[in-house]
């Protein structure tokens, strides 16, 4: 099964490689305006939000919010990276958390940012993101729903996903319904080739996710890490990377000199060509009177010159910042 997920994961560099075609199948990125080419020199935010709702999923009224207030509120913090000429911008709240693909759509058409959003579940949090037929419905019922969202569009539109969303606490075993999640995720992967991004913290959830996934056929160059700089012990890095994962440090909304730390230990140890970097930054919260965003701009401003004064090249910063997320993000077609 092993040797199998490697020679997968080696066959799609091969058509990244060779121009993102083998036998007239094109990799590509998916965004709310649809597909295009994968392209190693467009600039991505690989883990952003625009809006979160914290209400729960017994309790969130979709689209009660409005879209004109909502994009008076977060268009001078998109207009702001568009100065750094940011093409790809992934919006990684899911569903019953507030994800509105007709929002997203409307951002993309002013701001002409590129804008990936998802499908999947959340589980994180004790599960109050999930909403009550996840208690009941199977695994594969349940990606046969986000099989659709790619197939057919989201809730009634043509917009589709270009990831998968997931969710779990920190905890070894999961939970009964994040497990379902992870298996979820995994059948919905290897029919649509939506790379899976769950929400994992320390590295302690991340293991018995890879564990499912690799059980059922997916390599974990499928998957990605998702706030791994909560992790402490930096040799697990080393342990995912070689494994194939994406290791995404993506609290840069925040906190700077942590995210230093740990990429000058991944450029020392040769696996910056498996991290990805963002801000997990915003957000519109539907349930607050005054807003307070936090921008989208902390790599640019503080990060970028804190690398390049400890000797990051530029073509590190590009593979960073461009060549990881389009392999991490590019979909290669199963059916």
């Amino acid at each position: 099964m092993v040797a199998l997920q490697r020679y997968h994961w080696l066959f799609f560099l091969i058509v990244l490689a060779c121009g993102g075609t083998i036998n007239g199948q094109q990799a590509f990125i998916q965004d709310v305006q649809g597909r295009h080419p994968v392209d190693s020199d467009r600039m991505w935010l690989s883990h952003e939000h625009v809006l979160v709702d914290f209400i729960g999923a017994d309790s969130i009224q979709f689209h009660t919010w409005d879209h004109d207030a909502v994009i008076a509120e977060v268009m001078p913090y998109l207009e702001e990276i568009k100065a750094y000429e940011v093409d790809y911008f992934v919006d990684a709240t899911p569903a019953y958390l507030g994800r509105d693909v007709l929002l997203l759509e409307k951002i993309a058409k002013k701001t002409r940012i590129k804008i990936v959003t998802n499908t999947g579940l959340y589980g994180a949090g004790n599960n109050k993101y999930l909403p009550n037929y996840v208690q009941k419905i199977s695994a594969e019922d349940l990606a046969e729903k986000w099989i659709s969202e790619f197939e057919k569009g989201i809730d009634g539109t043509s917009i589709r996903p270009g990831f998968i969303k997931i969710g779990v606490d920190t905890a070894d075993p999961l939970d009964t319904l994040q497990q379902k999640l992870v298996k979820a995720a995994a059948i919905t992967n290897l029919r649509t080739g939506l790379t899976i991004a769950s929400h994992t913290g320390k590295a302690i959830g991340l293991w018995p996710q890879l564990e499912i996934l690799g059980e059922m056929g997916v390599s974990p160059a499928q998957f990605i890490w998702v706030h791994a700089q909560a992790e402490e012990d930096n040799s697990n890095y080393l342990k995912a990377a070689t494994m194939g994962c994406w290791i995404s440090l993506d609290g840069l909304g925040w906190d700077v000199e942590r995210h230093l730390e740990k990429l000058i230990y991944a450029k020392e140890h040769g696996i910056l060509d498996r991290i990805l970097l963002s801000h997990d930054a915003g957000w519109y919260d539907p349930q607050k009177e005054q807003q307070n965003i936090t921008p989208y701009t902390n790599i640019f401003t503080k990060l970028l010159p804190e690398l390049r004064a400890h000797g990051f090249k530029d073509k590190e910063i590009k593979l960073l910042l461009s060549v990881n997320p389009a392999k991490a993000f590019a979909i290669m077609g199963r059916n």
